[in-house]
């Protein structure tokens, strides 16, 4: 009985402290005391457990980035028909002033082009990215005057939407345009290497700053996780 408290006890401390220690017992029939190891190794255990906290955090930053890069395949799919392309069909179809166009993205891959009517009324049509034929075209019941407001914003423009993106294709191949109207409005065109603001009057194209901004943060983030 003394002998199984005595390595009770020395092995609780041996847990407490980490390491290894020597457990001495004695017999009440006289024998000699008996030495016994135990190896404690609490601190092997910690640094499996970081080990895996590790390889965890890594497959989860694998699988993201995986799954953004799929996301954007599937954004930029091939057309055989191009932006400028599309937003022509979509007026063909339905008469107004186009503020926007972009890729659909519930598998179709459809050009999705916004227009705007005199009265503010929108529509949205859809037009097929290989045979630029318009398959869909529906009237936005929403009673925000975001048409209205983007009619104003294009008062005196004498790039259109069409324009735009022709302008923005000679930086990559056009997967969206949009109306910015934050700040000084201006075409704002997204594509295959990057974001570019379109000048409303002149058709200048710039490199979007706020792009910039977004791809150096990104980058950040990266050096971050690599410390």
């Amino acid at each position: 009985m003394k002998r199984n408290i005595v390595i009770a006890t020395v092995t609780a401390a041996a847990l407490v402290g980490g390491g290894t220690v020597a457990a001495y017992a004695s017999a009440d029939d006289g024998n000699a005391p008996t030495q016994r190891q135990t190896n404690v190794r609490v601190t092997d255990d910690d640094r499996n457990d970081d080990a895996d906290d590790r390889n965890d955090d890594a497959t989860d930053d694998r699988s993201d980035a995986a799954d953004d890069r799929n996301d954007d395949a599937t954004e930029v799919r091939p057309s055989k028909i191009s932006a400028a392309d599309a937003i022509a069909a979509a007026l063909k179809n339905t008469p107004g002033t186009a503020v926007s166009a972009d890729r659909d993205d519930d598998g179709a891959g459809a050009w999705d082009v916004n227009v705007v009517k005199g009265d503010g009324t929108e529509y949205n049509v859809q037009v097929s990215p290989d045979t630029a034929k318009v398959v869909g075209a529906q009237r936005d019941d929403d009673d925000d005057n975001d048409g209205r407001e983007d009619l104003a914003a294009l008062k005196g423009a004498s790039v259109d939407a069409r324009e735009a993106a022709e302008a923005g294709a000679a930086k990559g191949t056009v997967t969206d345009v949009d109306l910015d109207d934050d700040g000084p409005a201006a075409w704002s065109v997204e594509t295959t290497k990057g974001e570019w603001k379109v000048d409303l009057k002149t058709g200048k194209v710039t490199q979007d700053h706020d792009d910039d901004t977004a791809q150096d943060n990104a980058q950040d983030d990266r050096d971050g996780d690599d410390d």
